[in-house]
């Protein structure tokens, strides 16, 4: 349990404080990819690093003894102290979009608590929208509670969200939509409020996930393998790629979208 110093109240005020002038700070690079290459990577990595920086030197303002997720360093040592909470933060989800001056990026930022999930952000400041929730409470766009569809079958109106190589891996049945964001937790986070009905998803990371799957499982939400077992993000610590398929959506319906999908050998 939080003590007096890190109330969730200043833990969940923080972080909406730095989510937003982070977001600020990334608009001043977005979309200023150099137009004669198909990718700047250079802008794009400027722009991580700086956001990064950032967000190490605000954390450091507030809560010195807290820790910030890294790549390649398994996060695995248990705490009573301060060092219990690790921040996870993505400074761009989406960099292909951000780079080319496509809205449908944004910025995320998760915390744990001795491995426990506390709660979730995910900003677009290109659009305004905010997703957020606290782990095991509602979850929100903005001020306004979203929750995933409860449609108990897909019909040509639905919309499964997946990764822009899925036509060399899948052949899909589906009867509704196919589209290809560029941004994995606004598919996640669509699928939240209702806007989308489920997701396929490949090479992701702990650090893609951390704060999507707090907003998604607040909403009713839940992340699978592709072969419908259990998905256990805690495992992914390590910041390493994850092996396999991922299918994000109503539990309910699970059974019957991987049905629609059948892997090509």
């Amino acid at each position: 349990m939080t003590d007096k110093t890190h109330r969730i109240e200043d833990l969940t005020t923080f972080a909406m404080d730095v989510i937003h002038n982070a977001g600020e700070k990334a608009l001043s690079y977005y979309g200023k990819g150099q137009p004669h290459i198909k990718f700047d990577e250079g802008l794009v990595t400027e722009a991580e690093l700086n956001l990064t920086e950032f967000f190490q030197d605000q954390l450091h303002a507030n809560f010195p003894e807290h820790t910030m997720f890294k790549d390649n360093i398994e996060h695995t040592d248990y705490s009573h102290e301060g060092k219990r909470y690790l921040w996870i933060f993505d400074p761009i989800d989406g960099v292909a979009n951000f780079q080319a001056g496509i809205p449908i990026w944004g910025i995320s930022l998760a915390l744990i608590e001795n491995f426990w999930p506390v709660f979730g952000a995910f900003y677009m400041p290109a659009t305004g929208d905010l997703f957020h929730a606290q782990a095991g409470k509602e979850a929100f766009r903005g001020k306004k509670k979203i929750r995933i569809s409860d449609t108990e079958t897909f019909d040509d109106e639905s919309l499964l969200l997946t990764y822009s190589r899925f036509h060399n891996h899948y052949n899909s049945s589906f009867p509704g939509k196919l589209r290809a964001l560029g941004c994995t937790s606004a598919h996640i986070c669509y699928i939240a409020m209702g806007r989308a009905d489920a997701a396929v998803m490949a090479n992701e990371s702990f650090q893609d996930l951390a704060a999507a799957r707090v907003i998604l499982e607040a909403a009713g939400g839940k992340i699978f393998k592709i072969d419908g077992s259990e998905f256990f993000l805690n495992e992914h610590l390590n910041g390493e790629r994850i092996e396999g398929h991922l299918l994000v959506g109503n539990p309910d319906n699970f059974t019957q979208l991987k049905d629609y999908l059948q892997k090509i050998s």
